[in-house]
């Protein structure tokens, strides 16, 4: 019996032209709808690129989606940041400031105000890990933006969540974690006195 000659081994494939795995496409969608919220590409355009992305069968298809998007932001090296209250109290914001994944918020003797307003945030997700302690943590995020409190212990001071659900498409979600303490926790939209300062200098950093 004659030996059969080995089968020829599979030509290496271009990057380009490798298959998508739904990682790949997510990664891409999520770019696409952080360009729409810093307005390089409009609503429309976002749900046709969209729509390409989670049918594209490779890599190629995905690049051409994004090829006339700027590199992704390094934001997400940023390390955490970290306020504590302290006898004074401690604040970020309402300027614009460099938002990391990850802030972390204790409330101390002065409390802690982390203020969301005026920044550009490159992320879809941010855990703000807050211990309201003695005088409480507050947190203040845009109308657009939206809130997830489960995680969160009210502890003795409680959860106050007065947002809403109205988030718009390619704005940050705050993952609120951490306990209430005894001054407990707020999350919340611009008051008025807030909306008014807005209106008077909407890009005051």
């Amino acid at each position: 019996m004659t030996a059969q000659p080995p089968e020829p081994l599979p030509r290496p494939v271009p990057t380009g032209g490798l298959r998508a795995s739904h990682d790949d496409r997510e990664a891409v969608v999520e770019r696409l709808r952080d360009a729409a919220a810093e307005g390089r590409i409009d609503f429309a355009e976002l749900d046709s690129r969209v729509e390409q992305a989670l049918t594209a069968k490779t890599q190629a298809e995905l690049a051409t989606l994004t090829a006339d998007l700027p590199s992704p932001a390094s934001a997400a090296s940023l390390p955490p940041l970290l306020l504590k209250g302290g006898l004074n109290g401690a604040s970020r914001g309402p300027g614009r400031w460099d938002v990391p994944t990850h802030v972390i918020a204790h409330g101390g003797v002065g409390g802690v105000k982390v203020d969301f307003t005026r920044v550009e945030c490159r992320h879809q997700e941010v855990t703000v890990e807050a211990y309201g302690e003695t005088s409480g943590v507050t947190v203040v995020i845009p109308d657009s933006w939206a809130a997830d409190t489960g995680g969160m212990d009210p502890g003795v001071g409680g959860l106050k969540n007065e947002t809403t659900s109205d988030r718009l498409p390619g704005t940050p979600l705050i993952r609120l974690t951490g306990s209430g303490g005894m001054g407990g926790v707020v999350i919340r939209h611009p008051n008025r006195r807030e909306r008014r300062k807005l209106e008077k200098n909407p890009t005051r950093g």
